[in-house]
């Protein structure tokens, strides 16, 4: 379902070895396409969960589950889940840590499932002369939720234009930490590497 060059550029980036191909897309999970860097991971999930229409999450991922290539056709993506405490057993050691990316993955699910607008909002795509920043804002009722993600491996500093939303503070949706009033400016952030924001607009 993508043009030859999109295709093209899929087996450059993401499936350079012919063992990583199959048919006419790829096998391969998301951590190992994303050179298990947590920061990317994070990110993809927080844009999977953001944006309108149910989110699918395939088995092991929320662990940061490998990918074998050297299995034949779709068996490489369909290894057993790595539950217990024996060989690459991460369920069970994941558990144990409040920061792992199993509790991270737990804790965006609670608050996407206690968030209808992310869910069955409507979505509303801001354009930043940043490029590198991707912010849309979900509104379903009277909520509404502002997303900003900075797709570069560099700190980015954004604009957007938020004027219709003035008189509202920005609350971060994970630490609920609040941010400065909407005013008659272009709101700014500051962004590291790969991080995203949610946040959540409320008049005070």
């Amino acid at each position: 379902m993508v043009t030859d060059m999109e295709r093209d550029y899929m087996y450059d980036e993401y499936a350079k070895e012919k063992d990583m191909r199959l048919n006419l897309g790829i096998r391969r999970r998301l951590a190992p396409l994303l050179d298990n860097d947590r920061r990317r991971i994070e990110l993809m999930n927080g844009l999977l969960m953001s944006l309108p229409g149910t989110p699918i999450i395939y088995y092991g991922d929320e662990i940061g589950m490998g990918d074998n290539v050297n299995l034949g056709d779709r068996h490489g993506v369909r290894t057993p889940m790595q539950w217990d405490g024996g060989w690459n057993g991460n369920v069970q050691s994941q558990k144990r840590f409040d920061h792992s990316l199993l509790s991270w993955m737990k804790q965006m699910i609670r608050i996407r499932k206690g968030t209808p607008v992310l869910g069955r909002g409507s979505i509303q795509f801001l354009y930043p002369a940043n490029h590198r920043v991707l912010a849309y804002i979900r509104k379903l009722g009277n909520e509404t939720i502002l997303t900003v993600n900075n797709l570069s491996s560099k700190a980015q500093a954004v604009e957007l234009d938020m004027k219709a939303y003035k008189g509202n503070i920005l609350v971060e949706m994970f630490g609920r930490n609040i941010f400065p009033r909407i005013g008659d400016l272009p709101y700014l952030l500051t962004l590291g590497p790969y991080q995203f924001y949610w946040f959540k607009l409320r008049r005070i």
